[in-house]
């Protein structure tokens, strides 16, 4: 390969809305552990961190109320890391946005759980199939047209759980809501969507070179639930980025509980190098992305 190895982008989720603190004692819901968490996953490789809100008491999915922004801070004192955070929300560099809406089920996930820590948990699994996640149509375009209000213009990262919402950036690129290049994650795995089958990598991967022309996008795939790591590399052979995090997956293995994000990114980092890929850094992942470097004189350069 021309001008040695191809540079993948290492993304770590760090907590996500799915999962709840009775899967697991490691996933982290303060603002403290979810910023330590975010720390060590960059130190150990992840160039970009996902970030989400919860509350801080019982670990339920929050809006922001300055919670996001709290930890961002925090972040960047310590890593160089790209932030990515929802669309509208000043703490990212990067601005998530889920190009559809899909129906979800949390059920199986929390199969055996019987001994909840939190009131909410139960009802939260209960009701989820009853619920929508994501953006309708009209919620994406109101999005996309809305002013930049910080000055900086943080990219978007374009989240799309099957092909029809790829059709729907297309339609917004040509309603001129949208330019390439895009930065497209392909979510796979979750209950109510595409299912954990390489072929569905190949189906979105190929539903967008049709859309957009290869050139034009670069991808990532977020694989949720067991096959999290072996989508992830099946990702960078196909020719994009990867995405791990207790945020999709509470497992390092078989039947045994990633201990931290960082252990995750770490068995993704090394299989990468075994396959002669290169990790990019926080300031490769900045030139590939287009996402602009924080202001802040403090913030230092991480191992990643």
């Amino acid at each position: 390969m021309t001008g040695g190895a191809r540079k993948v982008i290492i993304s770590c989720a760090v907590t996500g809305r799915a999962h709840t603190p009775s899967m697991s004692d490691f996933l982290p819901f303060t603002p403290e552990r979810i910023a330590e968490q975010a720390v060590e996953a960059a130190r150990a490789g992840a160039a970009v961190l996902h970030l989400d809100a919860r509350n801080p008491a019982d670990g339920s999915p929050a809006p922001s109320t300055g919670i996001l922004e709290g930890i961002a801070a925090s972040i960047r004192q310590q890593t160089d890391a790209i932030i990515a955070a929802p669309a509208g929300e000043p703490a990212g560099d990067i601005q998530t946005l889920s190009m559809g809406a899909v129906s979800h089920s949390y059920r199986k996930a929390f199969r055996g759980i019987s001994d909840w820590k939190f009131d909410w948990e139960k009802s939260f699994v209960d009701e989820s199939e009853n619920l929508f996640l994501g953006n309708t149509l009209g919620a994406i375009k109101a999005i996309l047209a809305r002013p930049v209000s910080d000055g900086r213009g943080a990219p978007f990262l374009y989240e799309c759980h099957d092909p029809s919402h790829l059709y729907n950036l297309a339609y917004c690129a040509e309603e001129g809501l949208a330019s390439g290049p895009f930065f497209i994650q392909f979510h796979i795995g979750m209950v109510g969507g595409l299912g954990s089958d390489p072929e569905n990598v190949s189906l979105m991967r190929s539903t967008a070179d049709r859309l957009f022309g290869r050139e034009n996008y670069a991808f990532s795939v977020a694989a949720h639930g067991r096959r999290q790591i072996p989508l992830a590399a099946l990702a960078a052979i196909a020719g994009g980025h990867v995405r791990v995090g207790l945020a999709d997956s509470l497992y390092l293995g078989k039947g045994l509980l990633a201990e931290s994000c960082a252990a995750q990114v770490l068995k993704i980092r090394r299989i990468l190098e075994d396959l002669s890929f290169a990790v990019a850094s926080a300031s490769e992942a900045r030139e590939i992305l287009g996402a602009h470097r924080s202001a802040n004189p403090e913030r230092m350069t991480g191992e990643a």
